[in-house]
């Protein structure tokens, strides 16, 4: 089994320069322009020819005026195939609506750019046909994510009307999603709340960070144990942006071990990703209206490292 994916049209955007961005470089202005698209990928787009400002080709480090017309041009991406793969799935939960998977660290939800093979949705394909489509052919099912480095449960939908369920539950925050994780340091609180918004880092564009004008994140986190340097907690979210756990952690001082994009980039333990874990979900059953949650245990080396971090007090 296979499924056709990647095609996208031709889109052209059209920008005109008002007077808060004249003075901008041109790369800027379209990467702040292009939420989803790093400076990088702008900048090659610039390069290839796909940017015009009034009418003329100009380069990255064109200053924008006044007025200005900038015209991007989004160019068509091959087409490829998103293939069944024979992968083991860990499976909580299935039945004709949903799936509850434990998914493992390491394993990216869908395929996207560089990353065409070896994802959850290849597992899926060839688990079952029986999908939604709503998020189009590259992400069949695919109701929320968790980050490739980031282990733990997720749910599926099967068709589209459970999907339509539970994203309105996400969407209205009424699904329970509970993290486990280990960070840096002695949280002297026993637990808190982190309201601050966040959004696309204004430079680096593949991560997020803390900005005044981004999207309400709420993160509820609580001591479970203090390991000697330590702190093992249950984060409860509120909202659920993008590495919002990982963000707000490392703004309060307190990155999650493993974390190499927002923490440290040593560490004292041998990883391959943050220790991070989804390990409680709850959500109505789109179909007979019952709540149902779901608690999977933490992975052996998640284990591991806070059994060696106990008997270190000892």
């Amino acid at each position: 089994l296979s499924t056709l994916f990647g095609i996208v049209k031709m889109n052209s955007f059209y920008y005109s320069v008002l007077e808060g961005n004249v003075g901008k470089r041109l790369d800027v202005f379209l990467t702040e322009k292009q939420e989803d698209k790093s400076r990088s990928y702008i900048q090659n787009i610039i390069d290839q020819g796909n940017v015009e400002v009034n009418n003329k080709k100009e380069k990255t480090g064109y200053k924008i005026k006044l007025n200005d017309q900038v015209e991007l041009c989004i160019p068509e991406v091959k087409s490829l195939n998103v293939d069944a793969e024979d992968i083991p799935l860990d499976i909580i939960y299935e039945d004709g609506e949903v799936i509850v998977i434990n998914k493992k660290q390491g394993m990216v939800v869908h395929p996207a750019v560089g990353n065409y093979s070896g994802t959850l949705v290849n597992a899926l394909l060839n688990h079952c046909n029986d999908l939604s489509g709503i998020n189009g052919i590259t992400r069949p099912g695919i109701v929320h994510r968790i980050d490739k480095d980031t282990s733990g449960i997720l749910v599926v939908a099967k068709n589209d009307f459970s999907h339509n369920k539970l994203a309105a539950q996400l969407k209205e925050h009424t699904m329970n999603r509970v993290y486990y994780c280990l960070v840096h340091g002695n949280i002297k609180v026993e637990s808190g709340i982190v309201d601050k918004p966040l959004g696309r880092h204004k430079t680096e564009r593949k991560k997020m960070a803390i900005i005044d004008n981004g999207k309400r994140a709420v993160t509820h986190y609580r001591v479970l144990e203090r390991l000697n340097g330590y702190s093992y907690i249950e984060c409860i979210l509120e909202t659920g942006r993008t590495h919002q756990i990982r963000v707000h952690m490392a703004s309060l001082g307190h990155p999650i071990v493993g974390d190499k994009v927002y923490g440290y980039k040593k560490e004292k333990f041998k990883l391959n990703g943050q220790m991070l874990h989804a390990k409680i979900l709850g959500f109505i059953h789109p179909k007979t209206g019952e709540y149902m949650e779901f608690n999977c245990e933490l992975p052996s080396y998640f284990k591991e490292i806070l059994k060696k971090l106990e008997n270190d007090l000892k």
